[in-house]
């Protein structure tokens, strides 16, 4: 019994190694319904795969070796199939703060781009971006008759392993606007060390976004908070909104209560 329960641990998390390596990243609620196990085998799993070097373990699943700490930056394909569910709810709260005629801008990443997403049909709006990803979705839409697509302005630079355009030139352009409203992603969110990204650039250009901002509103599920990057770019209370999932711990709602202009809670209903 011991020999057969052996072996089928080892298959589990040969797995989940092999999911990690494709995606980039898993989620302990993806892996039980899966792999049909329990959430705890699930976490005893990971726990071995971590000891043993194969993966890092974050909040709610794993990700490669070296994807956990300040340095590694995942690409965007593999953090977008993380957290849809949050991420839309906070897509949909965070579009509710947009006035039409407003000029937008949208930061690289996934959370930015659901927002980008449910902005296409508020009129008049001009968006200012950094991310190709954002920048294909408002493209594809404009090319749909009387859609009425939001204009757009791509700041141009060298792309980051997210997709988001990075350097002098993107930096260069961006403090050239002003703008109304940002909606800025994360890599992570800390008490302490506030908004961080692995990519040195990218914190760069973030920063010459977050300062052509008349407003900031940051945009991260519950999964960011207590994650470090390698650079910071902003401190908690640069933003005038922060919005998040329900599953944010009350812990961390208290410290972002305390920092922020005003917590939002998404409701995943939305």
């Amino acid at each position: 019994m011991a020999e057969q329960a052996a072996q089928l641990a080892h298959q589990r998390r040969a797995l989940i190694l092999d999911a990690v390596r494709r995606d980039g990243a898993v989620r302990v609620a993806d892996l039980v319904g899966r792999l049909g196990v329990s959430d705890m085998t699930i976490r005893r799993d990971l726990d071995a795969l971590a000891r043993s070097g194969a993966l890092e373990k974050v909040y709610g699943g794993a990700v490669a070796a070296g994807g956990a700490g300040g340095g590694h930056e995942p690409g965007f394909d593999a953090k977008s199939g993380l957290e849809g569910a949050a991420k839309a709810a906070i897509a949909a709260a965070a579009a509710a703060l947009v006035e039409p005629g407003s000029v937008v801008a949208i930061s690289g990443g996934t959370t930015a781009h659901a927002v980008a997403a449910r902005l296409l049909d508020i009129p008049r709006l001009t968006i200012v971006t950094n991310s190709l990803p954002v920048a294909e979705l408002v493209r594809a839409a404009d090319g749909e008759p009387g859609s009425g697509a939001p204009t757009l302005l791509l700041t141009g630079g060298a792309p980051t392993p997210s997709a988001a355009l990075v350097g002098p030139l993107a930096d260069l352009v961006i403090g050239s606007l002003h703008v109304d409203l940002l909606f800025l992603g994360a890599h992570g969110v800390a008490e302490e060390a506030g908004l961080t990204t692995p990519n040195l650039m990218e914190a760069q250009t973030n920063r010459a976004l977050v300062a052509s901002a008349r407003r900031v509103a940051v945009v991260a599920d519950h999964s960011k908070w207590g994650v470090v990057g390698l650079s910071g770019f902003a401190a908690l209370d640069r933003a005038d909104w922060f919005v998040t999932d329900a599953a944010m711990p009350a812990p961390a709602r208290a410290v972002l209560a305390d920092a922020v202009g005003e917590l939002l809670i998404a409701d995943e209903e939305h």
